[in-house]
Formats: structure tokens, C-alpha cells, sequence
């Protein structure tokens, strides 16, 4: 007899480490992983949040733990690393989930600017491609070390659905004319992370070590209504995603409910890239 499908689900042992655990979905990514059992490393740039975040779920009765990160700097993301291997003495999945992402929800308005190709700054792409595709590089390779000396781990990196069509710019115009654009960089890492979720999984074939991505389609966080209206009908299902659905998605990637995936992508996004 087979055991419970459920059990295939269940993290408890386990060390799953998050990068970006202060954001938005990083923060879900980090409950759910708590929620089946694991030990949480709520790893972010901003430290008193990661904290935070890592204190409320210890109140909830989790084991959980706030380290600050610089993905882009080596000597911080291998002592990210290190910190979650001192305290809980393995290192079983990293999910990848720090990234620039250019949000247009009441938090952020009128901090993206025009964002107009024609103009982009140089320096303001070198920084994305910097936090983007190069953190999720140095956060993998210090995480993979322990990984290979245990004989098993899981990687999960965030990609999006503008990593697979192009950004439907008319999301961004206003009712008054006025418009901004999703920005050329988010795209472009976007995809790439598909490309270096490929190369890593193959890379670590017979190494018992998976890497997956996930790509959500747009999570609703208090926008307009001309937005959000705008973004639903773009959907099949015909709404944003709520806060909370991408969870089971990156518990699935994350335990041995996907143990026959590597290399793959995820998508969860009501339908927007199936016409």
C-alpha cells in the first residue's frame, strides 16, 4: 500500500530557506512552508522585516528565524546560508524569491515613473540584472553547497507571466491619458530565470537535487479599479490572483509531491497566458 498523499506534502525536518521572505508573496511562501512542518529562514535586504516576519511566525508556535541579505554580494548570501545551517543544521530548499519587481498597487503609486524604453536609464538596468538574475545565481550556488553534501535538495525560483508574453503596456494608461510602462527589465530577467532554471536542473542531473520555477500571474494588493478591471479581463478566470494562491502551488514544488519535476515551470495565473 502506497502511503497517504498528503504525507508527500509534509516539510517537517526540513530547512526551506526564502530569499525576498519580507515581500509580498515572501511572506506567504514563508507561513505556507511553516504551516507543513519546515524550519523557515526569512531571508531579506530589509533586516528589522525579515525579523519580523521570522517573530511573528515563532509567536504562532513555528520555527523560524529573520537573517539579513544582500543578494548580490557573495560574502552575504554564504553567510545567509551558513546562519540557516548553524540553526537547524541542514539546508533543504531555497526558494528564490527576491527580485526588483516594478508594482503599480496604492503602496507604490508614482514611484515607478514613466518607465519609457526610449529613456532608460543604463544604471537602472544594470541594478535590476544585478538583484534579478545575478542574486538568484549567488543565492543558488551558496545554497547548492550544503545541498550536495547532504545528497538532496530543492530549488524554486519565481519567474512571472511577463517572463513568458510581453507586458501588455494598455494596463498602465490612465483614465486621463497619462501612461507609465512595465519596464524593459522585468521582462528580461523574467525570462531568464526560466533559462537558468533549465541549466541548473540539468546541471545537477544525478545529484538528487530539483530546481523548478513557479510563475504567478498578478496578485491583488489593493488596486484601482480601473487596474484591477483592466488586468481581470485579460484573465480566463476573470480576476487577480488572491494573496494567498500561490502557496499550495510552491508547496507542491517545494516537497515531495513534485519528486518527478526538475527543470519545469509552474503557472499560475487564471489563465492569462492561455490566450
Amino acid at each position: 500500500m502506497t502511503d497517504n498523499v498528503l504525507d508527500k506534502f509534509n516539510l517537517h525536518g526540513r530547512t526551506v530557506l526564502v530569499t525576498g521572505g519580507a515581500g509580498l508573496l515572501g511572506k506567504q511562501f514563508s507561513l505556507a512552508m511553516a504551516q507543513a512542518g519546515a524550519n523557515v529562514v526569512v531571508a531579506d535586504l530589509a533586516q528589522d522585516a525579515a525579523k519580523g516576519h521570522a517573530d511573528l511566525l515563532a509567536s504562532r508556535g513555528y520555527q523560524a528565524l529573520g537573517v539579513a541579505v544582500d543578494v548580490t554580494n557573495p560574502d552575504s548570501t554564504t553567510a545567509m546560508v551558513a546562519q540557516a545551517v548553524e540553526r537547524f543544521g541542514s539546508l533543504d530548499v531555497l526558494i528564490n524569491s527576491a527580485a526588483m519587481d516594478p508594482k503599480f498597487d496604492p503602496q507604490h503609486a508614482g514611484s515607478q515613473g514613466a518607465n519609457a524604453f526610449e529613456s532608460y536609464s543604463l544604471d537602472s538596468w544594470r541594478q535590476a540584472l544585478d538583484v534579478n538574475l545575478t542574486g538568484m545565481f549567488l543565492a543558488s550556488q551558496a545554497a547548492v553547497v550544503p545541498m550536495l553534501a547532504q545528497g538532496k535538495g530543492t530549488i524554486v525560483n519565481i519567474c512571472s507571466t511577463y517572463g513568458l508574453n510581453g507586458p501588455d503596456q494598455r494596463l498602465y494608461e490612465r483614465p486621463d491619458g497619462t501612461r507609465s510602462f512595465k519596464p524593459v527589465y522585468y521582462s528580461v530577467t523574467k525570462a531568464g530565470v526560466l533559462g537558468f532554471t533549465r541549466y541548473l536542473a540539468a546541471y545537477y542531473a544525478g545529484k538528487n537535487i530539483r530546481v523548478n520555477a513557479l510563475t504567478p500571474g498578478g496578485v491583488f494588493n489593493g488596486h484601482d479599479e480601473v487596474f484591477t478591471k483592466a488586468y481581470s479581463s485579460r484573465t480566463i478566470l476573470g480576476r487577480m490572483a488572491n494573496l494567498d494562491e500561490m502557496s499550495a502551488a510552491m508547496l507542491f514544488l517545494a516537497s515531495d509531491a513534485s519528486s518527478y519535476m526538475t527543470g519545469s515551470n509552474l503557472v499560475v495565473d487564471g489563465g492569462w497566458t492561455a490566450w
